[in-house]
């Protein structure tokens, strides 16, 4: 006799639904960064028992390799989802992954400084013909302020030179004079500012204009959750949503539950939660709007190829869990 949809795990539609706990919640595997303040949604959603209401019984898996490789450990289902900066998980959507974003989780995670001895202030302007270090000569970084000095009129190919350090070393090479600014996300650079007694003066940041109300991480999930169980990936958006707008609104609470994962003071946590917008993650069409933007970007700076047309790009990697 044939089995069950129920007993098989399929719905009534024919979707093979999550594995579920002995409570009845279905279980995912989120992959996230476990040094980045920025994704502290993901922890404050477990701590604060939000993935339990929305009926999840969600495994934090921290992932440190590369975006490639999380992009196939989710889309070969070692992760159910993950979550990242857009920057950069745009280029590798790009080879066809099957993974779709979701949802935006919150904006300002990455910042340019340079030293004030060598010639910059908070005019992008002072970057022209200078040295900009970065730790990755090819990441987020990189296609962030490429794309931040084109909006300013400086051409990101010509008119700086890139150089890589460890990102530690970033803010004594600025003072040794091997480069005049850098770029890297935050507590680093929120911390090397500080210590730096006034010499390191902020330029841009990923909340500069063209970017003053755009996300900059993503959740992305896995095609084949969308496809066997979307109820489940609508929970999980659901649920790091409502966790960002708490880091928005009491961010002295998540600092606290954050703490045991930084490097960092709660007091320094604090200040960086604060600089970012948690109150913004969107979903559905403005969700895809945005990274229509990004695309458009990119692909004006030479990340992403002449021939992407951003819109049919944007709505090829996003879903509307909402729909």
């Amino acid at each position: 006799m044939a089995a069950s949809a129920a007993a098989i795990g399929l719905s009534r539609f024919g979707h093979r639904e999550l594995p579920r706990s002995a409570d009845g919640k279905r279980r995912i595997k989120l992959a996230w960064n476990a040094n980045a303040i920025c994704l502290a949604p993901a922890l404050l959603a477990k701590s604060e028992g939000i993935y339990a209401r929305n009926g999840l019984d969600v495994e934090l898996v921290n992932f440190a390799g590369s975006t490639d490789q999380l992009l196939e450990a989710i889309s070969t289902g070692k992760a159910d989802a993950g979550v990242g900066m857009i920057l950069r998980w745009i280029k590798p959507l790009e080879q066809g992954f099957d993974v779709k974003l979701i949802a935006g989780t919150h904006g300002g995670c990455m910042r340019v400084v340079g030293s004030r001895q060598r010639g910059i202030t908070d005019d992008p302007q002072s970057l022209r013909g200078k040295t900009i270090g970065l730790a990755d000569i090819s990441g987020a970084g990189r296609n962030a302020l490429a794309v931040l000095l084109k909006a300013n009129g400086i051409d990101p190919n010509k008119d700086v030179t890139w150089r890589a350090f460890p990102a530690p070393l970033l803010a004594a090479a600025a003072q040794k004079g091997e480069i005049h600014a850098f770029v890297d996300s935050d507590p680093l650079v929120y911390q090397l500012q500080k210590a730096s007694g006034g010499d390191l003066v902020e330029v841009l940041s990923n909340l500069s204009k063209p970017w003053q109300n755009r996300f900059c991480c993503t959740l992305g999930a896995s095609g084949r959750l969308l496809r066997d169980d979307p109820a489940s990936a609508t929970a999980l958006a659901l649920s790091l949503t409502q966790a960002a707008s708490i880091c928005s609104q009491q961010p002295e609470a998540v600092a606290r539950v954050f703490a045991p994962y930084a490097k960092a003071s709660e007091a320094d946590l604090v200040a960086v939660l604060r600089s970012q917008t948690h109150n913004h993650h969107p979903v559905g069409a403005e969700l895809t709007q945005e990274v229509a933007r990004y695309a458009a970007e990119l692909r004006d700076v030479g990340v992403l190829r002449e021939s992407t047309v951003p819109e049919l790009f944007a709505a090829k990697v996003t879903h509307n869990v909402l729909a």
